[in-house]
């Protein structure tokens, strides 16, 4: 099965746009908030690269993935109706568009750095602008770790026109025999493992930072690759592929193997889009766009670099004045103080950890100390995403080595990461633990593990929930939750959840867990029906949420439903967002914000009044890994958790949840007509990463911590809405 986009029962092709703004439209606003980011002065310079970078390889991914599937639907015309063909084709018109727009946004704000690096004595130098000793040392730096990575492919009868791999660069290059006068075309593609942007020596006497593109070394030395040939022309293009997974569904296949081909014609998918430098010579355009067979529609021209993904690589360690203040990840004193024991430290008491302000490290340890301890007897667990030197895995593998019962539930299919997944699956089996891929027509997107244990001659389970993956990396960058329990009744609702993936044996009830896609789905129906029923009851009746994404079309109709009834619902919603905020008689009582900064926004939480104004103490609060969209209520397997503790309910209601809807610094709201503003600042400024970065949470402080460090208190007042700042914000209208 394949991971599609919009052919999932709550996500039709054909939005009312009345109710629903375009899922595609929202996304690109989304991305076009990250290049806001980057054009932000109130964020360092070369992280306002960073956010720059990171829009350029968000856009890429939305192209080959998203963009590649519409098109292809499009294209499979015995499966599409006439009118819907017809529709499809003015989506995609508007949706290119829009790209259009982006990327232009994207090129308008690279130019706007660039002067500024300028300013900061960060330079991308041009060949002309060399000194002597830098082309001396440009030589030895081409000849020792350029020149044997290129391999020049001239286009004639007997060479055909080469393979560029997804998002590659090539140069096209036009040559004249010096001897004979032929004309020869050449194709030279850029190894992807070779540096985009070379730092070059810093002169002596001097601190400015010196970077040459590539491209620029190969150009200065094409005499030397030709040396019997005069350079007519070189310029640059890009190929950007479909990469789409395409999985035969036929049970009496090795399922793995299949995987394993499906990602090798990854590799070789359609082109779907060229990007041609506007440098480039109309015959050496209409050669590559012949021998490529590319469509005028999906050849974009664009001026200056190519690839702008790559201007991460300037993002230097010396100049830590233009970077993020560093800070240290707190690890919880709550577990300090049981001398590191994490099995005593959630045995006294549930922990909630924050990351990226407290340490990934407490995973780590939970998992080693059950590798190593001798009264572990098993240990369960799901792999979606990790490192690629893992030490979850690492950790997995030594349990196993020791004789401990390992059951891993790896997901093949998570984009990008499945050939990673295939080698971590094959290293755990050779260990001795057992590995699952879970089911043909189902991605496990739960984040979970469960360690069972010996304690006074009966067994104990100790179960972890996270919103984000087993993956030390992405701890650092993305906002996630970690919780740790040993409650009987979570435990055993984990173990059959395990029995389900493991062995198709679907449970009848759970205790406490909501589970996609069993019952999630209705549950969350259940709790937007009790704030319905409190609110026609003239008792409050709240919903707060936070999660990445809102794009199925029930949950939303059930969340306009609420606001008609009254319900007052404040959404987090980082990207996409079908959901169209305060319009009279539909929602006039939803705020949607988004929060684009430091971090990227990725946990799940959930909290509903029940009949208390929140934030209260007897509110029902959850934390899940699933966002709401059809393919995770309907297509995968998530989880809803209950947070039951009273300080962890405390920590995601009065800290995370209150912290969120309190930020100005990097929040943004979402109006009616589906365009985001940023909200205003002024003396009630606040950040809520500041907040998190200085304070402990609840559940991780020590007993013993100073009651000075204990954080204020946070009081959340929801302005009443205005669109006057909308009219001073046209020009980041995005089109709906």
């Amino acid at each position: 099965m394949t991971d599609t986009i919009d052919t999932y029962p709550h996500e039709p092709d054909s939005l009312d746009t009345r109710r629903f703004i375009n899922r595609e439209l929202s996304w690109l606003a989304f991305n076009r908030r990250v290049v806001e980011e980057a054009n932000n002065p109130r964020q360092p310079l070369l992280e306002r690269l960073r956010f720059l970078s990171i829009s350029a390889s968000n856009l890429d991914e939305f192209l080959v993935v998203r963009v590649a599937q519409i098109e292809a639907q499009l294209a499979d015309r015995q499966s599409v109706q006439e009118a819907d063909l017809t529709a499809g084709r003015t989506r995609l018109t508007l949706l290119n568009d829009a790209i259009t727009q982006l990327m232009n946004f994207q090129r308008t704000t690279w130019a706007t750095l660039f002067k500024e690096l300028v300013g900061q004595s960060i330079l991308v130098l041009e060949s002309s602008e060399l000194t002597k000793s830098d082309h001396q040392w440009l030589t030895q730096y081409f000849q020792e770790n350029v020149f044997l990575g290129l391999t020049p492919l001239v286009i004639d009868p007997a060479h055909p026109f080469p393979f560029i791999p997804n998002g590659g660069v090539a140069l096209a290059i036009q040559l004249r025999d010096k001897e004979s006068q032929i004309l020869r075309k050449v194709i030279l593609p850029l190894p992807m493992q070779l540096k985009r942007f070379i730092r070059l020596p810093t002169l002596e006497g001097d601190t400015v930072i010196r970077f040459i593109i590539l491209e620029s070394v190969i150009n200065q030395f094409l005499s030397m690759i030709f040396p019997t040939s005069d350079i007519l022309e070189s310029s640059e293009f890009r190929v950007l592929r479909n990469s789409e997974v395409q999985v035969p569904q036929n049970d009496t296949d090795d399922f793995v193997h299949n995987f394993e081909s499906a990602i090798r014609m990854r590799h070789r998918g359609a082109i779907i889009r060229i990007s041609i430098s506007s440098a480039m010579s109309d015959d050496m355009k209409n050669f590559l766009t012949d021998h490529m067979n590319i469509t005028p529609e999906k050849t974009l021209v664009r001026s200056g670099m190519l690839r702008l993904s790559d201007i991460r690589q300037m993002i230097v360690d010396d100049r830590p004045e233009l970077l993020f203040t560093p800070f240290e990840p707190r690890f919880p004193e709550r577990i300090r103080e049981f001398n590191g024991d994490c099995f005593a430290a959630i045995s006294h008491k549930d922990i909630l950890v924050h990351h990226p302000f407290e340490s990934f490290d407490v995973v780590l340890q939970f998992l080693r100390q059950a590798a190593s301890d001798p009264d572990v007897v098993a240990i369960k667990q799901t792999l979606y995403r990790t490192s690629k030197d893992s030490p979850i895995v690492r950790a997995l593998i030594e349990a196993a080595e020791a004789g401990k019962s390992v059951t891993v539930m790896v997901e093949l299919k998570a984009r990008f990461d499945e050939e990673a997944n295939i080698r971590w699956a094959r290293n755990l089996e050779r260990a001795g633990a057992q590995v699952v891929f879970g089911f043909m027509d189902l991605k496990t997107h739960a984040k979970m593990t469960l360690v069972v244990r010996r304690e006074n001659n009966a067994m104990r389970s100790y179960a972890h929930f996270g919103t984000g993956n087993y993956h030390p990396d992405t701890a650092r960058l993305y906002t996630d939750l970690s919780f740790f329990t040993c409650d009987e009744k979570l435990c055993l609702d984990t173990a059959l959840v395990f029995n389900f993936m493991t062995g198709y044996a679907k449970p009848l009830t759970f205790k406490k867990l909501a589970i996609a896609p069993i019952d999630l789905r209705q549950k969350l129906y259940d709790l937007i029906d009790g704030e319905i029923m409190h609110a026609k009851a003239g008792r409050p009746a709240q919903i707060w949420a936070k999660f990445n994404a809102l794009v199925d079309l029930e949950i939303i109709d059930k969340l306009y439903e609420a606001s008609q009834a009254g319900v007052v619902i404040d959404l987090i919603v980082r990207g996409a967002c079908c959901l169209r905020p305060g319009v009279q008689g539909l929602s006039e009582n939803i705020r949607v914000k988004s929060l684009v900064g430091r971090f990227l926004e990725h946990s799940r939480i959930l909290a509903f009044a029940d009949g208390k104004a929140l934030p209260h103490k007897k509110a029902k609060v959850y934390m899940s890994s699933a966002d709401w969209m059809s393919r995770n209520l309907d297509w995968r397997v998530e989880t809803l958790i209950p947070i039951e503790n009273p300080t962890v309910h405390r920590q995601i209601l009065n800290q995370i949840f209150l912290a969120c809807l309190m930020d100005t610094r990097q929040s943004w709201e979402l109006m009616p007509d589906g365009h985001y503003v940023r909200v205003e600042t002024g003396q009630d400024d606040f950040c809520a990463y500041e907040y998190f970065m200085k304070f402990p949470s609840l559940s991780g402080r020590g007993a013993n911590l100073d009651k000075k460090t204990l954080p204020p208190r946070l009081n959340y007042e929801p302005k009443k809405k205005t669109h006057a700042h909308a009219e001073k914000d046209k020009e980041r209208k995005i089109i709906t």
